[in-house]
């Protein structure tokens, strides 16, 4: 079982970094495995994500997940049904300086690749402060 964190600067004011992310069909602009997002209603959406498992083929997988925007606190929480027991939180705040914003991201996976998960967490961290950056221009 492991649980992850880890936290980056986005120079896009919390707001707008908030409502960009809260936007479910942005999800494959910075996620870089997602190729789709499809709302099902509710707090459903239908995902597909083109992956690379160690010693399998690449493969595209398409499954059920969830997505719940949690606007007091600025926060998305989500997770995807299966054997990982895969779910986190993603948290929005007012920088350090004006105009930028501190997003961090909670991580729980029953997965116990540590590295390979730091590894994933960072990089969607540095995709979401390009795609938010890019879209507040």
């Amino acid at each position: 079982m492991g649980n992850y964190d880890n936290s980056i600067t986005v120079a896009v004011p919390a707001d707008r970094l908030f409502d960009y992310l809260a936007d479910v069909e942005n999800l494959p602009s910075y996620l870089p495995r997602l190729t789709s997002v499809e709302p099902e209603g509710g707090d459903r959406v239908t995902v597909t994500a083109h992956i690379d498992p160690p010693g399998e083929p690449e493969q595209d997988v398409t499954s059920e997940a969830w997505v719940r925007v949690l606007e007091d606190g600025k926060s998305l929480e989500w997770g995807a049904p299966g054997p990982d027991d895969y779910h986190g939180r993603l948290h929005v705040a007012a920088g350090d300086e004006a105009g930028s914003s501190r997003l961090t991201v909670e991580l729980h996976t029953d997965n116990v690749e540590g590295e390979h998960v730091s590894r994933g967490l960072e990089e969607a961290l540095h995709g979401i402060k390009r795609a938010a950056e890019r879209h507040d221009r």
